[in-house]
C-alpha cells in the first residue's frame, strides 16, 4: 500500500520469508512468578540460532510442597502463551521442585494441553536424563530447599534409580532468599559435599546461580557436576534435535 495524492494505493508485491532469527529451533519455558536466575541462565547457555521463550506461573515468595503444587492448574494457561501459532518445537517447565511434587508425567500433561504441538519436558526429568547420560549412579545432592521439599526430591531420586550418599539442604523458605546464595558459596558447599565414592554431584535448583562455578567444581573435585539449568538447556537442545556444544559449563554441554 502506498499514499499517491491523497489516495491509497494497493501495489502487488511478492512477500519474501526466511526462517527469522531462530532456524535451529524455538524452546518455551515456563517460570515461578518469583523467579529471576533462569532467563539469564538460559541468554547465556542457549546458542545463537535457538528462540527461548518464558512464560509464568503463579506462585507466592514461599517455595514449599503446597505452594509448588498449587502451581499446576496455571501450567496450562502459562503454556498456551507462549508462540500460539505452534512454532514452538520444546516446551518445558522450568522449576525443579515443583516438577518433582506435581510429577513429571503430570507436568507434562497440562503443558501439552497448552502447547501440543512442542514436546514437553520439565527439570527433574532433564536432571534425570542428565545423571544418567553421565554414567551416574551414586550422587551427593545440594539444594537451597526446606527440609519437606527436599524429602520429596532425596524420595524422587531414590525412586528413579540412584544411590544418594549425601544430601545437604539450606532450609531456605523464600525464593528471593535462593536467588541471593552467592555462587562462591555454592561452591564451596558442593566441594565439601563431594565423596570420592559419588560419580557425580547434584546442585538441585533453578533459583540458584550454579552454572558460574559448574566448571570450578568440575575441575577440582574431577567428575561431572549436573545443575538444574545446565541440565535443563542441554535437555530442551537434545529434544529440539540441537547438536550444539557449550563450553565452559560443565562437560554435559558438550555431551549429544
Amino acid at each position: 500500500m502506498s499514499i499517491i495524492e491523497g489516495r491509497v494505493v494497493s501495489q502487488s508485491y511478492e512477500t519474501i520469508f526466511d526462517q527469522g532469527r531462530h532456524p535451529k529451533g524455538k524452546i518455551g519455558f515456563v517460570l515461578l512468578a518469583t523467579e529471576q536466575t533462569i532467563i539469564d541462565d538460559m541468554v547465556t547457555l542457549i546458542p545463537k540460532g535457538v528462540g527461548i521463550h518464558f512464560a509464568r506461573v503463579n506462585i507466592p515468595d514461599s517455595i514449599t510442597n503446597e505452594s509448588l503444587a498449587e502451581t499446576a492448574p496455571d501450567l496450562t494457561r502459562a503454556a498456551k502463551t507462549i508462540l500460539p501459532d505452534g512454532s514452538l518445537d520444546v516446551i518445558t517447565y522450568a522449576c525443579t521442585s515443583g516438577s518433582l511434587v506435581i510429577g513429571e508425567d503430570r507436568v507434562h500433561e497440562l503443558l501439552n494441553i497448552g502447547a501440543p504441538n512442542a514436546r514437553a519436558s520439565c527439570i527433574i526429568a532433564a536432571v534425570v536424563r542428565a545423571l544418567n547420560a553421565v554414567n551416574a549412579n551414586r550422587i551427593v545432592v545440594a539444594t537451597p530447599y526446606l527440609d519437606e521439599v527436599n524429602t520429596a526430591e532425596l524420595e524422587y531420586l531414590q525412586a528413579a534409580g540412584f544411590n544418594t550418599l549425601e544430601f545437604e539442604g539450606l532450609n531456605l523458605e523464600k525464593d528471593s532468599d535462593m536467588v541471593r546464595v552467592a555462587p562462591e558459596f555454592i561452591r564451596d558447599m558442593a566441594i565439601d559435599l563431594d565423596r570420592p565414592d559419588a560419580d557425580a554431584i547434584f546442585i538441585s535448583c533453578g533459583a540458584l546461580r550454579s552454572i558460574d562455578v559448574i566448571q570450578e567444581i568440575e575441575d577440582h573435585c574431577n567428575k561431572p557436576v549436573i545443575t538444574s539449568n545446565q541440565a535443563m538447556a542441554w535437555d530442551a537442545l537434545r529434544l529440539a534435535g540441537i547438536n550444539d556444544k557449550v563450553a565452559g559449563y560443565g562437560r554435559l554441554l558438550t555431551m549429544f
